[in-house]
């Protein structure tokens, strides 16, 4: 979207949250808000209209809500949907079928009293609209830029170790990724798996009963002290660290605490990568899925430095193609995949 202004339609029944929200968009000279919306059926209408680059959805709405409007709008002329609800276990469980219906991303609503509040809920709108921007039904439209890094890379690794333990970091657009590749796994799994997905405590919890339901595997919020077993995928909780540890006669355990110094995620995939590192060495797969930014980056370099395999999402695939591009540019990845190879590869890895 870089050389024109990204057309942003606002979509909330609270016309105090439209202008907050329009408040906060024109106040970036890269963007304009094109029109307003109180319900999910004048939305479906003006986003046919309006043909907008960027939808900002609220989920609970009269008329039509958000999930409604997001199945019309992606059967019809699809646009990228960011939906934008309560931090509450109710709208977490909407924010999901939402991401189900085809929106790319979410954002929390914030306390409107707290101005800190309002300003970091402002920053981070404008920083998720541009994110999104340009991307068509779940993938990217920037085809010039996925002809600069390689669109497959398969690196065989000198040492093979025997893999013990998958570690996976995700954000934007990570949701649905991260249940295809649960639900493709077999109860028989025979490893266990730690995801760290960028979302904040209520939406992890819901994410992880979400995902038990759906999945073969059982799928459990990690706890602290607990230790891992196979077969089973253990979400890290968000605004909370998630490291993994040696416990007593050689087994693995779960270390989870506060936020740690120079760490912006909570849970931070780069923490979790890197005590992956420490605890398996080479004997733990790494999988780095669409993201904004580069957390992973760092724990992918200690990662590769103990002689673990690292793989990327390709950039076809990623809602947003930055956390993957960054372990690509780093050189660190040994294998760039679309998201639908990436189970199968899985089993054939394990």
């Amino acid at each position: 979207m870089r050389g024109r202004t990204i057309r942003v339609l606002v979509v909330d029944d609270s016309a105090m949250f439209r202008r907050l929200v329009t408040r906060a968009l024109t106040a970036d000279a890269s963007l304009e808000v094109v029109g307003e919306a109180p319900d999910g059926e004048q939305a479906v209408a003006m986003a046919a209209r309006l043909a907008p680059d960027v939808i900002t959805m609220d989920v609970e709405m009269p008329v039509m809500n958000g999930i409604e409007a997001v199945r019309r709008i992606m059967a019809g002329r699809p646009r990228p949907v960011l939906m934008i609800s309560a931090l509450t276990r109710q709208g977490a469980e909407a924010t999901f079928a939402a991401l189900e219906a085809g929106a790319c991303d979410f954002l929390t609503k914030q306390n409107e009293d707290d101005a800190g509040s309002v300003q970091r809920f402002a920053d981070e709108l404008v920083a998720r609209v541009k994110s999104v921007a340009g991307q068509r039904a779940g993938r990217p439209m920037h085809a010039r830029a996925a002809r600069r890094v390689a669109p497959v890379l398969e690196r065989a690794r000198s040492a093979a170790s025997p893999i013990e333990c998958v570690v996976i970091g995700a954000s934007t657009g990570g949701p649905p990724v991260v249940a295809a590749i649960l639900n493709a796994l077999p109860a028989a799994f025979r490893l266990p798996i730690v995801v760290a997905q960028h979302m904040p405590g209520t939406f992890t919890t819901c994410f992880a009963e979400r995902l038990n339901r759906q999945s073969a595997l059982t799928v459990k919020l990690a706890e602290d002290g607990e230790r891992l077993a196979r077969g089973t995928a253990y979400i890290c909780p968000g605004g909370l660290q998630t490291e993994l540890d040696r416990a007593a006669g050689n087994a693995v355990q779960l270390r989870i605490g506060r936020g740690m110094p120079g760490t912006r995620h909570q849970p931070s995939i780069n923490v979790t990568f890197g005590s992956a590192a420490r605890v398996f060495g080479p004997r733990v797969l790494a999988i780095v899925l669409t993201g904004m930014g580069d957390d992973g980056c760092l724990g992918g370099r200690d990662l590769k430095a103990a002689g673990a395999p690292v793989w990327a999402q390709d950039e076809s695939s990623s809602v947003v193609f930055g956390m993957p591009r960054a372990i690509i540019e780093a050189g660190l990845a040994d294998s760039v995949l679309p998201s639908s190879a990436i189970a199968p590869r899985l089993l054939e890895a394990v």
